[in-house]
This record gives structure tokens, sequence and C-alpha cells, in this order.
């Protein structure tokens, strides 16, 4: 079975924007890790798209979630990019997690949801303290809408707090940045191939 991948990138800066994304720089990484198992990662600007507020698969009215969703739907690996902002994960971030709160309703007779089996990964930057607690509010909601989350699940840089200096101004890429990418990846390929052979059981 090959495996499908898929990015959400939270930057607050839509496409076109001058300034350089450190969100964008971060999941280039992840891209070239998947590469290197002849897997692509397509990435959504999240930012970019009209995804409405509300909790549902389909809110009308020119909601872009639903084509959004479907390519989540079609993915094995899920990884949720944001930058920190005020400590927290970025609105757009938490927007993507709300309307997946839908797939709480939607489980078989089992009481599994259609995100059983598959692989999240998380990715953070910021120039202030917050990747430990963004990456905690990411785990839990990935996990509370489905996605198993394998060792080692988040990469994330943060530079001196309130300094001007992001992840995508360094000269080079911190060989804990690299290695921290490598790892996660290494192991959600790993856990969404086992999950792929054997899917979680029924309840007993």
């Amino acid at each position: 079975m090959t495996l499908k991948a898929l990015a959400f990138n939270a930057t607050l800066k839509p496409s076109g924007n001058t300034a350089a994304s450190s969100t964008d720089f971060l999941l280039e990484q992840f891209r070239a890790a998947f590469a290197r198992s002849s897997i692509e990662l397509p990435i959504i600007r999240l930012v970019d798209h009209d995804i409405k507020p509300g909790v549902s698969a389909d809110e009308g009215g020119g909601d872009a979630w639903p084509s959004i969703r479907q390519q989540l739907m079609d993915a094995d690996i899920l990884v949720m990019a944001t930058p920190i902002w005020m400590g927290q994960p970025s609105s757009v971030c938490k927007r993507a997690l709300e309307r997946m709160d839908a797939f709480l309703g939607e489980t078989d007779d089992s009481g599994r949801m259609p995100t059983f089996g598959k692989v999240a990964l998380v990715g953070v930057v910021g120039n202030e303290d917050g990747a430990h607690h963004v990456s905690a509010e990411l785990y839990q909601a990935l996990n509370d809408v489905g996605y198993t989350l394998p060792p080692n699940a988040v990469d994330y840089w943060v530079g001196e707090a309130m300094s001007s200096v992001n992840l995508v101004d360094l000269d080079e890429i911190p060989e804990k940045v690299k290695t921290t990418v490598d790892m996660a990846v290494s192991n959600a390929l790993h856990l969404a191939r086992l999950l792929s052979e054997a899917p979680y059981p029924p309840p007993a």
C-alpha cells in the first residue's frame, strides 16, 4: 500500500505575502523528509481558503472546507503546522480543528470515527514561548477527533522570547530541527503502515 500524506499550513500570511513564513519553511523540511521515502506532501495553506466557522462537515454558502476535508480523508498522515500567536495555535489552525469536530458525530456502528487508523504529526514555530503548550493543544485535539500520534510527533523551533528572529531568518537549519523531522516522519510512516495492515478493532 502506498501511503498518502497531507499538510495543513496554518500561517496567518496568505499566499503572495511579501513576508517569508517560518511555517512554510518548517513544512519544507517535512516535505523533504517524506520525499526521501518517495511520498509527496501536498500543502494546503488554510488562510487562502474561505473556511466557514462551525463544527459541521459543510457550513454552506461557499464553504471551502468540504473539498479540503475530502483531501484530509484521502490522506493516511496529516501534518498540522502552526505558528505561535499569543502563546496559542493560530486562529486558522483552531478553525480547522473545530471543523474536524464533525468526525465525533460520524462514527460507525462500533463507535469508530472515520479518522481511526490515520496518523498525525505537528509542527510549531515562533519567536516566543509556547511550543510545548501549542503542541499539547494540537495533540489533544487531533487525538480527540480520531488521529493516532506516534512517538516524537512534534518538531518545533522557537527563537528567543520577544525577539524578531524567526526560523526562516536563520542562515542554517538547526541540526536538532532536521533530526527531529526525520524521526517524526519515520515514526509516522511506520505507524501508518502498521495501522493500514491491522486497523483498530471494534471495542470488545
